[in-house]
């Protein structure tokens, strides 16, 4: 077959065979992939960590299990060490007996094995289970103008803008194939022209807006689109501290949920706008401001599709994308505070905050970690998400402050703030 892309020799080679059949395959469906999208090369993967978005063993995925079992006897392993996202179970989050035989005798039934299937392709370790991989305590954080080939779409978005690595928003299993061979084709939000924003955001609002709203209404407007966000240095000011680069992994979570956005520039802050200022701001940009009215007017058509809606939540989860550390700290010292105005010890509501091993690690040798198990919050490793599509689940009125976990699952959103109010105060 006749490929239109122009190919490295040694790119070349792969794909006719030099480095084995599993390898040449794996060559062959990135080329196709790529030409698909209009590529014409392969760029080399630059970062030294890939993130692989597939994390759960699902009994239903044989045919991924089997190609993996294929890569791995046909001697195509990553060529670099990668994370992948959050693992789906933990005997700690509150679950039935019910449940807990859905998930392991019939959802969750080969992931012992996937497990291992993932260690031979390159896993990092065993904590390597996140979609925040790039925070710290996880160690796969890429560097300014990193090409990448990853596909968790909250960490791409989040590469993509806050870190400044160059990621389309890869599909399944090509994020693997990128790291196999080395190479990814060369289209979309790694080039100069796609990484343009053709969208101009102008935030208008009297008070700092909630990163999981007002991502989710700029990603609804622009969907798979660039935005360049322009009113959020009175709020966030023009440095990327802890504090604000955890707003923007909820805010781009959300965007990129709620909508398909990989990549958002902010005016001032995010490391393009600063060296680029709106020359990256593509002509004829379309306009769409955003004002107090047009936040609670976003929030309001959240649909809840509980099947009581008046019901009480029995379930509570906080941290979809993982919590980052600074972010637990701060989520136990308002429970603290909360429960102390309502005269409780423990939180009303079972609740769940999630957050990346190597983070669980950290903050349990810190003082805070007794102090948030004794308000009754789980500490937890888990991806919510991943629980919810227990059919069990889905049909508990479970809550949260998390657009994405709304938007995947039958969750209903309420701001930080409101989460915090209903958990800590008597439950009616």
């Amino acid at each position: 077959m006749d490929y239109k892309m122009q190919l490295t020799p040694e790119q070349q080679a792969i794909l006719d065979g030099a480095n084995g059949e599993a390898m040449a395959k794996v060559m062959k469906t990135l080329v196709m992939y790529g030409e698909a999208f209009g590529a014409t090369k392969m760029v080399p993967v630059t970062s030294e960590m890939g993130h692989l978005v597939t994390s759960f063993g699902l009994g239903v995925m044989k045919p991924v299990y089997e190609l993996l079992d294929k890569l791995i006897d046909g001697g195509a392993i990553s060529q670099q060490k990668f994370s992948v996202d959050p693992k789906p179970l933990d005997p700690k989050v509150p679950s039935s007996f019910l449940q807990n035989f859905v998930f392991k005798k019939f959802m969750y039934s080969v992931q012992n094995e996937y497990d291992s299937q993932l260690k031979k392709l390159g896993l990092l370790d065993k904590n390597a289970y996140s979609c925040t991989c790039y925070m710290d305590e996880v160690g796969n954080k890429p560097k300014k103008g990193d090409i990448l080939s990853w596909a968790e779409s909250s960490a791409v978005v989040y590469a993509n803008s806050v870190l400044g690595a160059k990621c389309n928003r890869n599909s399944g299993i090509i994020e693997l194939f990128g790291s196999i061979v080395g190479c990814v084709p060369y289209f979309g939000l790694l080039t100069d022209e796609g990484r343009k924003a053709t969208w101009i955001i102008e935030v208008k609002t009297t008070k700092k807006p909630e990163a999981q709203i007002l991502g989710s209404a700029i990603g609804m407007k622009v969907m798979e689109d660039v935005p360049y966000i322009k009113g959020m240095n009175e709020w966030l000011g023009t440095e990327l501290t802890d504090d604000v680069c955890a707003y923007l992994k909820d805010f781009g979570a959300a965007s990129a949920s709620n909508g398909a956005v990989g990549l958002y520039h902010i005016a001032n802050l995010t490391p393009e706008a600063k060296e680029l200022g709106e020359s990256i701001i593509a002509e004829n940009a379309q306009v769409y401001v955003i004002d107090d009215a047009e936040l609670e007017r976003v929030k309001n058509n959240y649909p809840v599709i509980w099947k009581n809606k008046d019901a009480a939540p029995k379930l509570c989860f906080v941290g979809c994308p993982h919590l980052s550390l600074a972010q637990l700290n701060e989520w136990t010292d308002n429970l603290v505070t909360g429960l102390k105005k309502s005269g409780l010890k423990k939180v009303s509501v079972p609740t769940v905050f999630t957050c990346a091993p190597g983070v669980k690690d950290e903050f349990e040798k810190t003082p805070k970690a007794k102090i948030l198990e004794e308000t009754g919050v789980i500490l937890s490793y888990i991806c919510p998400l991943m629980y919810m599509n227990n059919p069990l689940s889905k049909s508990m009125p479970v809550i949260t402050n998390s657009n994405k976990l709304r938007t995947y699952t039958t969750a209903r959103y309420y701001t930080g703030d409101e989460i915090l109010e209903i958990i800590t105060k008597e439950a009616k």
